[in-house]
Protein backbone atom coordinates (compact mmCIF):
# COMPACT_ATOMS: atom_id res chain seq x y z
CA UNK A 1 0.00 0.00 0.00
CA UNK A 2 1.52 3.29 -1.15
CA UNK A 3 0.96 6.15 1.28
CA UNK A 4 -0.50 9.51 0.32
CA UNK A 5 1.14 11.56 3.07
CA UNK A 6 -0.69 14.86 2.52
CA UNK A 7 -4.00 13.21 3.42
CA UNK A 8 -2.55 11.43 6.43
CA UNK A 9 -1.06 14.72 7.58
CA UNK A 10 -4.46 16.43 7.30
CA UNK A 11 -6.20 13.62 9.18
CA UNK A 12 -3.58 13.61 11.93
CA UNK A 13 -4.09 17.35 12.42
CA UNK A 14 -7.77 16.69 13.17
CA UNK A 15 -7.32 13.56 15.28
CA UNK A 16 -9.47 13.61 18.42
CA UNK A 17 -10.93 16.98 17.44
CA UNK A 18 -14.71 16.70 18.06
CA UNK A 19 -15.59 17.05 14.39
CA UNK A 20 -16.60 14.47 11.81
CA UNK A 21 -13.84 14.22 9.23
CA UNK A 22 -15.34 13.86 5.73
CA UNK A 23 -13.21 12.62 2.83
CA UNK A 24 -15.12 13.31 -0.40
CA UNK A 25 -14.18 12.83 -4.04
CA UNK A 26 -14.94 10.96 -7.24
CA UNK A 27 -15.23 7.19 -7.13
CA UNK A 28 -11.94 5.27 -7.19
CA UNK A 29 -9.79 8.30 -6.35
CA UNK A 30 -8.36 6.47 -3.31
CA UNK A 31 -10.63 7.38 -0.38
CA UNK A 32 -10.99 3.80 0.89
CA UNK A 33 -7.23 3.28 0.74
CA UNK A 34 -6.71 6.48 2.73
CA UNK A 35 -8.96 5.02 5.44
CA UNK A 36 -6.82 1.86 5.42
CA UNK A 37 -3.70 4.02 5.80
CA UNK A 38 -5.40 5.88 8.64
CA UNK A 39 -6.19 2.61 10.40
CA UNK A 40 -2.55 1.50 10.14
CA UNK A 41 -1.44 4.91 11.41
CA UNK A 42 -3.80 4.71 14.39
CA UNK A 43 -2.51 1.26 15.33
CA UNK A 44 1.09 2.43 14.99
CA UNK A 45 0.34 5.33 17.33
CA UNK A 46 -0.88 2.92 20.02
CA UNK A 47 -4.65 2.73 19.46
CA UNK A 48 -5.87 -0.84 20.19
CA UNK A 49 -7.13 -2.49 17.02
CA UNK A 50 -10.36 -3.53 18.73
CA UNK A 51 -11.11 0.17 19.27
CA UNK A 52 -11.01 0.87 15.55
CA UNK A 53 -14.30 0.06 13.84
CA UNK A 54 -14.14 -0.06 10.03
CA UNK A 55 -17.39 -0.30 8.09
CA UNK A 56 -17.99 -0.32 4.33
CA UNK A 57 -21.41 0.75 3.06
CA UNK A 58 -21.08 0.13 -0.67
CA UNK A 59 -24.18 -1.35 -2.27
CA UNK A 60 -22.37 -4.68 -2.62
CA UNK A 61 -21.77 -4.82 1.14
CA UNK A 62 -25.18 -3.70 2.34
CA UNK A 63 -28.17 -5.76 3.27
CA UNK A 64 -31.30 -4.48 1.61
CA UNK A 65 -33.09 -1.79 3.53
CA UNK A 66 -30.43 -0.76 6.06
CA UNK A 67 -31.61 2.35 7.88
CA UNK A 68 -29.75 4.98 9.86
CA UNK A 69 -31.02 3.26 13.04
CA UNK A 70 -29.57 -0.06 11.84
CA UNK A 71 -26.29 1.70 11.12
CA UNK A 72 -26.22 3.28 14.58
CA UNK A 73 -27.14 0.09 16.45
CA UNK A 74 -24.69 -2.04 14.46
CA UNK A 75 -21.78 0.26 15.34
CA UNK A 76 -22.84 0.66 18.97
CA UNK A 77 -22.96 -3.12 19.33
CA UNK A 78 -19.26 -3.27 18.47
CA UNK A 79 -18.36 -0.91 21.31
CA UNK A 80 -17.97 -3.56 23.97
CA UNK A 81 -16.00 -1.68 26.62
CA UNK A 82 -15.06 1.82 27.76
CA UNK A 83 -12.61 4.15 26.13
CA UNK A 84 -12.50 6.01 22.83
CA UNK A 85 -13.45 4.32 19.59
CA UNK A 86 -12.27 5.38 16.15
CA UNK A 87 -14.93 4.94 13.47
CA UNK A 88 -13.82 4.60 9.85
CA UNK A 89 -17.00 4.58 7.77
CA UNK A 90 -16.65 4.12 4.01
CA UNK A 91 -19.21 5.34 1.43
CA UNK A 92 -21.80 6.36 4.03
CA UNK A 93 -23.97 8.10 1.44
CA UNK A 94 -25.48 4.72 0.62
CA UNK A 95 -27.41 4.93 3.93
CA UNK A 96 -30.38 7.28 3.89
CA UNK A 97 -30.16 9.52 6.92
CA UNK A 98 -26.55 8.61 7.69
CA UNK A 99 -26.09 12.05 9.28
CA UNK A 100 -28.52 11.12 12.06
CA UNK A 101 -26.53 8.00 12.93
CA UNK A 102 -23.19 9.81 12.80
CA UNK A 103 -24.53 12.72 14.85
CA UNK A 104 -25.83 10.32 17.51
CA UNK A 105 -22.51 8.48 17.63
CA UNK A 106 -20.77 11.81 18.07
CA UNK A 107 -23.08 12.72 20.97
CA UNK A 108 -23.71 9.39 22.68
CA UNK A 109 -20.31 7.72 22.58
CA UNK A 110 -16.65 8.54 23.01
CA UNK A 111 -15.81 8.51 19.31
CA UNK A 112 -13.53 10.02 16.69
CA UNK A 113 -15.28 9.68 13.33
CA UNK A 114 -13.92 9.58 9.77
CA UNK A 115 -16.17 9.01 6.78
CA UNK A 116 -15.86 8.88 2.99
CA UNK A 117 -18.29 9.41 0.15
CA UNK A 118 -18.48 9.99 -3.57
CA UNK A 119 -21.59 11.98 -4.28
CA UNK A 120 -23.53 15.08 -3.30
CA UNK A 121 -24.70 13.76 0.03
CA UNK A 122 -21.18 14.50 1.26
CA UNK A 123 -21.14 18.08 -0.04
CA UNK A 124 -21.69 21.01 2.34
CA UNK A 125 -24.78 22.09 0.40
CA UNK A 126 -26.53 18.80 1.16
CA UNK A 127 -25.29 17.84 4.61
CA UNK A 128 -28.25 18.27 6.89
CA UNK A 129 -28.54 20.34 10.04
CA UNK A 130 -27.64 17.27 12.07
CA UNK A 131 -23.98 17.92 11.32
CA UNK A 132 -24.09 21.67 10.81
CA UNK A 133 -20.86 23.11 12.19
CA UNK A 134 -19.75 19.68 13.38
CA UNK A 135 -17.67 18.46 10.48
CA UNK A 136 -14.62 19.31 8.40
CA UNK A 137 -14.46 18.45 4.71
CA UNK A 138 -11.21 17.16 3.20
CA UNK A 139 -11.43 16.91 -0.60
CA UNK A 140 -9.73 13.91 -2.16
CA UNK A 141 -8.45 14.10 -5.72
CA UNK A 142 -6.83 11.60 -8.07
CA UNK A 143 -3.05 11.33 -7.83
CA UNK A 144 -0.84 14.38 -8.10
CA UNK A 145 2.22 14.00 -10.31
CA UNK A 146 4.40 13.60 -7.21
CA UNK A 147 2.15 10.80 -6.00
CA UNK A 148 2.15 9.25 -9.47
CA UNK A 149 5.95 9.09 -9.36
CA UNK A 150 5.74 7.34 -5.96
CA UNK A 151 3.40 4.78 -7.50
CA UNK A 152 5.84 4.28 -10.37
CA UNK A 153 9.10 4.44 -8.40
CA UNK A 154 10.17 0.96 -9.56
CA UNK A 155 9.86 2.00 -13.19
CA UNK A 156 13.10 2.77 -15.02
CA UNK A 157 11.82 5.93 -16.68
CA UNK A 158 12.82 9.57 -16.48
CA UNK A 159 10.72 12.28 -14.85
CA UNK A 160 9.83 13.66 -18.29
CA UNK A 161 8.74 10.23 -19.52
CA UNK A 162 6.56 9.75 -16.47
CA UNK A 163 5.06 13.21 -16.99
CA UNK A 164 4.06 12.19 -20.52
CA UNK A 165 2.39 9.08 -19.07
CA UNK A 166 0.66 11.14 -16.40
CA UNK A 167 -0.68 13.56 -19.00
CA UNK A 168 -1.95 10.64 -21.06
CA UNK A 169 -3.26 8.19 -18.46
CA UNK A 170 -4.26 10.48 -15.60
CA UNK A 171 -4.07 9.82 -11.87
CA UNK A 172 -6.59 7.18 -10.87
CA UNK A 173 -4.60 5.01 -8.42
CA UNK A 174 -5.93 1.73 -9.86
CA UNK A 175 -4.42 2.68 -13.24
CA UNK A 176 -1.19 4.13 -11.88
CA UNK A 177 -0.37 1.15 -9.70
CA UNK A 178 -0.58 -1.24 -12.66
CA UNK A 179 1.34 -1.45 -15.90
CA UNK A 180 -1.53 -1.12 -18.34
CA UNK A 181 -1.38 -0.20 -21.99
CA UNK A 182 -3.48 2.66 -23.36
CA UNK A 183 -6.45 0.48 -24.28
CA UNK A 184 -6.66 -1.18 -20.86
CA UNK A 185 -6.13 2.11 -19.00
CA UNK A 186 -9.00 3.77 -20.82
CA UNK A 187 -11.22 0.73 -20.32
CA UNK A 188 -10.71 1.07 -16.56
CA UNK A 189 -11.36 4.82 -16.70
CA UNK A 190 -14.50 4.24 -18.76
CA UNK A 191 -15.74 1.78 -16.14
CA UNK A 192 -15.25 4.43 -13.44
CA UNK A 193 -16.99 7.02 -15.62
CA UNK A 194 -19.97 4.74 -16.29
CA UNK A 195 -20.25 3.85 -12.60
CA UNK A 196 -20.38 7.52 -11.63
CA UNK A 197 -22.84 8.47 -14.38
CA UNK A 198 -25.18 5.55 -13.67
CA UNK A 199 -25.00 5.21 -9.88
CA UNK A 200 -24.47 8.80 -8.78
CA UNK A 201 -26.44 10.69 -11.41
CA UNK A 202 -28.91 8.90 -13.69
CA UNK A 203 -30.33 6.61 -11.00
CA UNK A 204 -30.44 9.19 -8.26
CA UNK A 205 -31.99 11.88 -10.42
CA UNK A 206 -34.18 9.52 -12.47
CA UNK A 207 -32.78 10.72 -15.79
CA UNK A 208 -35.28 9.55 -18.40
CA UNK A 209 -33.42 10.44 -21.62
CA UNK A 210 -29.99 8.94 -21.01
CA UNK A 211 -28.79 9.50 -24.58
CA UNK A 212 -29.52 13.23 -24.40
CA UNK A 213 -27.92 13.52 -20.97
CA UNK A 214 -24.85 11.68 -22.21
CA UNK A 215 -24.59 14.01 -25.21
CA UNK A 216 -24.54 17.01 -22.89
CA UNK A 217 -21.84 15.35 -20.78
CA UNK A 218 -19.73 14.70 -23.87
CA UNK A 219 -20.08 18.33 -24.94
CA UNK A 220 -18.89 19.52 -21.53
CA UNK A 221 -15.97 17.06 -21.55
CA UNK A 222 -14.97 18.18 -25.05
CA UNK A 223 -14.92 21.80 -23.89
CA UNK A 224 -13.13 21.44 -20.55
CA UNK A 225 -11.25 24.62 -19.74
CA UNK A 226 -13.27 26.77 -22.12
CA UNK A 227 -15.64 29.52 -21.09
CA UNK A 228 -18.99 27.92 -20.39
CA UNK A 229 -22.33 28.85 -21.89
CA UNK A 230 -25.48 26.81 -21.33
CA UNK A 231 -27.00 28.61 -24.28
CA UNK A 232 -24.20 27.32 -26.51
CA UNK A 233 -25.04 23.75 -25.50
CA UNK A 234 -28.74 24.32 -26.12
CA UNK A 235 -27.98 25.79 -29.55
CA UNK A 236 -25.63 22.93 -30.38
CA UNK A 237 -28.23 20.32 -29.45
CA UNK A 238 -30.96 22.17 -31.33
CA UNK A 239 -28.82 21.96 -34.47
CA UNK A 240 -28.67 18.22 -33.88
CA UNK A 241 -32.44 18.09 -33.58
CA UNK A 242 -32.34 17.50 -29.82
CA UNK A 243 -34.21 20.29 -28.03
CA UNK A 244 -33.27 20.88 -24.40
CA UNK A 245 -33.91 23.77 -22.04
CA UNK A 246 -31.20 25.92 -20.47
CA UNK A 247 -32.55 24.92 -17.05
CA UNK A 248 -32.01 21.24 -17.86
CA UNK A 249 -28.42 21.94 -18.90
CA UNK A 250 -27.76 23.70 -15.59
CA UNK A 251 -29.28 20.74 -13.73
CA UNK A 252 -26.99 18.32 -15.56
CA UNK A 253 -23.95 20.43 -14.71
CA UNK A 254 -24.95 20.60 -11.05
CA UNK A 255 -25.31 16.82 -10.93
CA UNK A 256 -21.88 16.34 -12.51
CA UNK A 257 -20.40 18.69 -9.92
CA UNK A 258 -22.06 16.85 -7.07
CA UNK A 259 -20.63 13.56 -8.32
CA UNK A 260 -17.16 15.20 -8.37
CA UNK A 261 -16.82 14.67 -12.13
CA UNK A 262 -16.32 18.36 -12.91
CA UNK A 263 -15.19 21.31 -10.81
CA UNK A 264 -16.30 24.90 -11.31
CA UNK A 265 -13.70 27.65 -11.62
CA UNK A 266 -15.14 31.14 -11.26
CA UNK A 267 -13.78 34.35 -12.77
CA UNK A 268 -12.13 36.97 -10.55
CA UNK A 269 -12.01 40.64 -11.56
CA UNK A 270 -8.58 41.92 -10.55
CA UNK A 271 -9.65 45.53 -10.96
CA UNK A 272 -12.94 45.33 -9.07
CA UNK A 273 -11.56 42.70 -6.64
CA UNK A 274 -14.73 40.64 -6.90
CA UNK A 275 -15.82 37.18 -8.02
CA UNK A 276 -17.92 37.31 -11.18
CA UNK A 277 -20.94 35.11 -11.81
CA UNK A 278 -20.43 34.78 -15.56
CA UNK A 279 -17.90 33.22 -17.92
CA UNK A 280 -16.81 30.51 -15.52
CA UNK A 281 -14.98 27.38 -16.64
CA UNK A 282 -15.14 23.73 -15.66
CA UNK A 283 -12.32 21.27 -15.17
CA UNK A 284 -12.47 17.49 -15.27
CA UNK A 285 -11.63 15.35 -12.21
CA UNK A 286 -9.06 13.39 -14.23
CA UNK A 287 -7.74 13.60 -17.81
CA UNK A 288 -8.46 9.92 -18.41
CA UNK A 289 -12.19 10.64 -18.16
CA UNK A 290 -11.89 12.69 -21.33
CA UNK A 291 -9.68 10.31 -23.24
CA UNK A 292 -11.68 7.20 -22.38
CA UNK A 293 -14.76 8.59 -24.11
CA UNK A 294 -13.22 10.94 -26.71
CA UNK A 295 -10.06 9.01 -27.54
CA UNK A 296 -6.53 10.30 -27.08
CA UNK A 297 -5.14 12.85 -29.49
CA UNK A 298 -1.67 14.34 -28.91
CA UNK A 299 -3.06 17.74 -29.91
CA UNK A 300 -5.52 17.55 -27.02
CA UNK A 301 -2.70 17.66 -24.46
CA UNK A 302 -2.59 21.46 -24.69
CA UNK A 303 -6.18 21.72 -23.56
CA UNK A 304 -5.56 19.46 -20.56
CA UNK A 305 -2.48 21.24 -19.21
CA UNK A 306 -4.66 23.87 -17.54
CA UNK A 307 -6.72 21.05 -16.06
CA UNK A 308 -3.66 19.53 -14.40
CA UNK A 309 -2.38 22.85 -13.05
CA UNK A 310 -5.85 23.68 -11.69
CA UNK A 311 -6.01 20.51 -9.60
CA UNK A 312 -2.42 20.82 -8.42
CA UNK A 313 -3.30 24.22 -6.99
CA UNK A 314 -6.46 22.82 -5.40
CA UNK A 315 -4.45 19.99 -3.81
CA UNK A 316 -2.13 22.55 -2.26
CA UNK A 317 -4.99 24.37 -0.60
CA UNK A 318 -5.39 27.32 -2.95
CA UNK A 319 -8.67 28.92 -3.90
CA UNK A 320 -8.41 29.05 -7.67
CA UNK A 321 -10.01 31.53 -10.07
CA UNK A 322 -9.71 32.61 -13.69
CA UNK A 323 -8.27 36.11 -13.67
CA UNK A 324 -9.86 39.03 -15.51
CA UNK A 325 -7.63 42.09 -15.84
CA UNK A 326 -9.70 44.57 -17.85
CA UNK A 327 -9.89 42.83 -21.26
CA UNK A 328 -7.04 40.39 -20.56
CA UNK A 329 -7.37 36.89 -19.14
CA UNK A 330 -5.03 35.23 -16.64
CA UNK A 331 -5.37 31.45 -16.67
CA UNK A 332 -5.26 31.19 -12.87
CA UNK A 333 -5.26 33.49 -9.88
CA UNK A 334 -4.61 31.30 -6.84
CA UNK A 335 -5.01 32.54 -3.25
CA UNK A 336 -4.11 30.88 0.03
CA UNK A 337 -4.39 32.92 3.21
CA UNK A 338 -2.31 36.05 2.49
CA UNK A 339 -0.48 34.45 -0.46
CA UNK A 340 -1.32 34.84 -4.14
CA UNK A 341 0.21 33.58 -7.37
CA UNK A 342 -0.61 34.23 -11.03
CA UNK A 343 -0.18 31.49 -13.61
CA UNK A 344 -0.35 31.24 -17.37
CA UNK A 345 -0.23 27.78 -18.94
CA UNK A 346 0.98 27.06 -22.47
CA UNK A 347 2.33 24.09 -24.35
CA UNK A 348 5.16 25.76 -26.23
CA UNK A 349 7.39 28.83 -26.00
CA UNK A 350 7.99 31.23 -27.64
CA UNK A 351 5.02 30.82 -30.01
CA UNK A 352 2.57 31.49 -27.21
CA UNK A 353 4.84 33.57 -25.01
CA UNK A 354 3.96 37.08 -26.13
CA UNK A 355 0.34 36.89 -25.01
CA UNK A 356 1.11 34.90 -21.86
CA UNK A 357 3.87 37.22 -20.70
CA UNK A 358 2.10 40.44 -21.67
CA UNK A 359 -0.99 39.50 -19.66
CA UNK A 360 1.12 38.80 -16.57
CA UNK A 361 3.33 41.87 -16.91
CA UNK A 362 0.30 44.14 -16.91
CA UNK A 363 -0.48 43.05 -13.33
CA UNK A 364 1.10 45.67 -11.09
CA UNK A 365 1.70 43.94 -7.78
CA UNK A 366 4.47 42.02 -6.04
CA UNK A 367 2.93 38.52 -6.08
CA UNK A 368 4.80 35.72 -7.93
CA UNK A 369 3.98 35.19 -11.59
CA UNK A 370 4.60 32.03 -13.61
CA UNK A 371 4.35 30.73 -17.15
CA UNK A 372 4.10 26.93 -16.98
CA UNK A 373 5.03 25.13 -20.20
CA UNK A 374 6.04 21.79 -21.72
CA UNK A 375 8.80 23.49 -23.72
CA UNK A 376 12.12 21.85 -22.77
CA UNK A 377 14.11 24.84 -23.93
CA UNK A 378 12.18 27.45 -21.96
CA UNK A 379 13.32 28.35 -18.48
CA UNK A 380 14.39 31.40 -16.58
CA UNK A 381 13.02 34.78 -15.61
CA UNK A 382 11.65 37.48 -17.89
CA UNK A 383 11.00 40.80 -16.17
CA UNK A 384 10.05 39.01 -12.96
CA UNK A 385 7.95 36.30 -14.60
CA UNK A 386 9.30 32.81 -13.98
CA UNK A 387 9.21 30.39 -16.92
CA UNK A 388 8.89 26.87 -15.50
CA UNK A 389 8.60 23.43 -17.09
CA UNK A 390 5.40 21.62 -16.14
CA UNK A 391 7.26 18.78 -14.40
CA UNK A 392 9.28 21.20 -12.29
CA UNK A 393 6.19 23.19 -11.40
CA UNK A 394 4.23 20.11 -10.31
CA UNK A 395 7.12 18.85 -8.18
CA UNK A 396 8.21 22.19 -6.72
CA UNK A 397 7.76 23.03 -3.05
CA UNK A 398 8.27 26.75 -3.68
CA UNK A 399 4.58 27.62 -3.73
Amino acid sequence: MIERPQYLKALRSYRDVPLVKILAGIRRCGKSTILEMLKADLIQSGIPENHIISMCYTSEELDDGMTDKDMYQNIKAQMTDGGRYYLLLDEVQEIDGWEKAVNSLLDDADTDIYITGSNSRLMPSEISTYLSGRYVSIPVYTLSFAEYIDFKKKASRTIREMLNEYLRFGGFPIIAIGNFDEHSSYQIAEGIYNSVIINDITKRHSVMNYDLFNRVVRFIVENVGKTFSANAIVKFLKNEGRPLSVEAVYNYIEWLEKAFVIYRCQRYDLQGKSVLKTQEKFYLADPSLKYCIMGFNPKSIAAMLENIVYFELRRRGYEVYIGKNETKEIDFVASRRDERIYIQVCRNMPEESDRELANLLEIRDHYPKYVVTLDEMAAGNINGVRIVHMADFLLSSDY
